[in-house]
């Protein structure tokens, strides 16, 4: 698990395509890796990858054919910037939100304004991702935690303070980018509730569903 606040910036230092797969190398720059073992997991621009290898500034993993189909991961190249951030721990403070660093698709940047010192970005993702964003709900985009300003259908807008500009990949970012999603956890478990037990019959208990209305949880229109 993860909390969603970048913790470096590291760079893509190798590479290497291997059966059809993977292998990539990250020169992580100012993150710390002094109790980071082999078989730890460390999210790269949002997406979970297991540690093979360590190396004096980094680390080696190896990234699936699925991780590369339904993430951005594919699209990194020698030198390119990804954001960091090592799995959490019970004594670390949740200054995001929790993340799972499993992406559930990419969202599309469509445009970018200014908005006083902050910019405001607006997104697009596939309609099955829509009712997952609420306004503010919690979103990772490219494993940052942001709060959901707006939504519109299946757009909605983030707003980045100028701190998160500088210190994450979305200073790179321009219009067309397409950047990992991964959608508020909690979210993904109430629908899972609602849709009933696992043999296909309803949700009957009323009062938890009346409750979870008033909480604000679910729309009861």
């Amino acid at each position: 698990m993860f909390t969603g606040i970048i913790q470096a910036l590291g760079t893509v230092d190798l590479h290497q395509a291997s059966s059809g797969d993977l292998r990539l190398g990250i020169d992580c720059g100012d993150l710390d890796l002094e109790h980071t073992q082999i078989g730890d997991s460390i999210a790269v621009n949002g997406v979970c990858l297991t540690a093979v290898e360590l190396e004096t500034r980094g680390f080696v993993a190896d990234v699936s054919l699925e991780t590369l189909q339904r993430t951005s991961l594919g699209q990194l190249a020698l030198g390119s910037p990804v954001n960091l951030e090592t799995a959490l721990t019970l004594n670390d403070a949740l200054g995001g939100h929790l993340v799972s660093g499993h992406v559930d698709g990419l969202a599309k940047l469509l445009e970018m304004e200014a908005d006083a010192r902050s910019l405001r970005y607006r997104f697009e993702v596939e309609p099955a991702l829509q009712h997952y964003l609420a306004v503010k709900g919690s979103v990772a985009l490219d494993g940052c935690s942001l709060t959901v300003n707006g939504v519109d259908g299946n757009r909605f807008t983030v707003n980045i303070v100028p701190h998160t500009q500088q210190r994450t990949v979305f200073h790179t970012y321009q219009v067309g980018t397409r950047v990992n999603i991964e959608v508020d956890i909690i979210a993904r478990y109430l629908e899972r509730l609602l849709q009933g037990r696992a043999d296909g019959a309803a949700l009957k208990d009323e009062q938890l569903v009346q409750t979870l209305i008033k909480s604000g949880f679910v729309n009861h229109e």
